[in-house]
């Protein structure tokens, strides 16, 4: 009598197991991935997609996991009180010279918390674990016992999801469905899985990292400097003009008038080479502007992609909070901050770390911190977006050459300084990498 007994709880612990597992796993397990499954003839995943693809599905799966867990924790504590508390009592009452009610009673209490810790380790903790690590094969087991799960359990499904939504209209919160939502740190995690386990390339998971930091990049720190911007003053002749722009290695300048804190408008070298080829009627500059957007130093490079793709623009002026030009922004600044270094024949290369005979390391002034870093295999807390702003900050005062500085595991010196400006740093590890692994 006790072994049918014992088997028929264990029995009732492995189905609100099985009930566990099916709800976590639902919630978990990456749809494309049981469609790649269902695609290739797995009958399980042909079962399954229907059921995790559309939210209402889902919830009604997710509902039907819960009023499983509900009915046989009942059962079995029901089961449990009627056979092994009533065979206990007797037990209890002679171990402890109790009279018959309280042996009863103790008997009770001692079978509810034994069942209490069996259905928390082996009912709740296990299979949760479980269908958190191997969502794809738990989701794809428990879909056997799912279906017909949600065949009986439908019209309670129907009334119970019914009076939810009811009283959350009530209490006025907005009714949501179930769906399969990541953060951004979450879907990170799954692109370095992806790269870990061979799905991804290194270039590959290096675009998607950069897509997912898209929206932390402001565009002060992706922005060609003022002191660096190639301008033109309104008040140019034509003639001298064509000279500068046969010169220099850009299709579009910006056009002032007095300084370049007043930009107004840009010069497409297509439509001076259009004046000049058609022999028009004598122009100026002026005439021959085109609208430039203008972004705020502090929005963010996601922001300003949609702007210039809205705008059909290539580039934005950058202002301060004091409208003053802060910097240029050309939509190849956004690009290379997501698809790496774009280039052309034209332009020089951007700035690299340029290793030395003697083991140091020369860095430009002008480096983004986050690309140093990278090249480096170091990080840096900061709010500086160059190099030159990282060691400028540490010191303290405007820089000189000589003058050395310690960020990290790096110590700097100062090699070159152009018009109060940083132009280039020797840098040399100070804190072996080896040594700062182990910490």
């Amino acid at each position: 009598m006790i072994l049918p007994t014992l088997l028929i709880v264990v029995a009732l612990i492995l189905v609100n197991a099985v009930y566990v597992g099916a709800e976590f796993a639902a919630v978990s397990v990456r749809r494309s991935r049981v469609q790649q499954l269902a695609s290739d003839g797995n009958p399980l995943a042909g079962w399954l997609l229907p059921l995790i693809e559309s939210p209402a599905a889902l919830d009604r799966y997710i509902a039907a996991c819960q009023i499983g867990i509900t009915l046989s924790s009942l059962v079995l504590g029901a089961y449990a009180q009627r056979t092994i508390a009533v065979s206990l009592a007797p037990l209890f009452g002679r171990l402890g010279g109790l009279q018959e009610v309280a042996a009863q009673s103790t008997s009770a209490v001692a079978v509810l918390l034994a069942l209490t810790v069996a259905q928390v380790i082996f009912a709740e903790l296990v299979p949760k674990s479980l269908a958190l690590q191997y969502p794809t094969h738990a989701a794809l087991y428990t879909v056997v016992p799912m279906v017909p799960s949600l065949w009986v359990y439908r019209p309670f499904i129907k009334w119970l999801n019914g009076t939810g939504l009811l009283l959350l209209r009530l209490l006025g919160s907005p009714s949501q469905t179930h769906r399969h939502i990541h953060s951004p740190d979450e879907i990170e995690l799954l692109i370095a899985e992806s790269r870990d386990g061979g799905l991804l390339e290194p270039d590959e998971h290096r675009r998607l990292q950069r897509a997912l930091r898209l929206n932390l990049r402001q565009a002060k720190q992706l922005m060609v400097p003022r002191r660096r911007i190639s301008a033109l003053d309104i008040g140019t002749p034509l003639g001298d003009v064509i000279g500068i722009v046969a010169q220099s290695p850009f299709s579009r300048l910006p056009v002032y008038r007095g300084s370049v804190d007043n930009v107004v408008g840009m010069l497409h070298t297509k439509d001076l080479v259009r004046w000049q080829v058609g022999g028009g009627p004598d122009a100026t500059l002026a005439s021959l502007l085109r609208p430039i957007a203008s972004v705020h130093e502090s929005v963010t490079a996601d922001r300003v992609l949609r702007e210039l793709r809205e705008r059909h623009s290539h580039q934005a002026l950058v202002v301060d909070e004091f409208g003053g030009t802060a910097g240029l922004l050309t939509l190849e600044d956004v690009l290379s901050e997501l698809l790496g270094e774009v280039g052309d024949e034209f332009k020089s290369e951007g700035p690299v770390v340029e290793a030395l005979p003697d083991g140091g390391l020369r860095v430009p002034g002008a480096m983004a911190v986050d690309d140093a870093a990278a090249q480096l295999n170091t990080q840096w807390e900061t709010d500086a977006t160059t190099i030159g702003g990282l060691v400028t900050a540490a010191l303290g005062h405007l820089p000189v050459p000589g003058d050395r500085a310690t960020v990290g595991d790096y110590e700097f010196e100062v090699e070159r300084v152009a018009d109060r400006a940083l132009d280039s740093v020797l840098a040399r590890r100070v804190v072996p990498e080896d040594t700062r692994t182990e910490e």
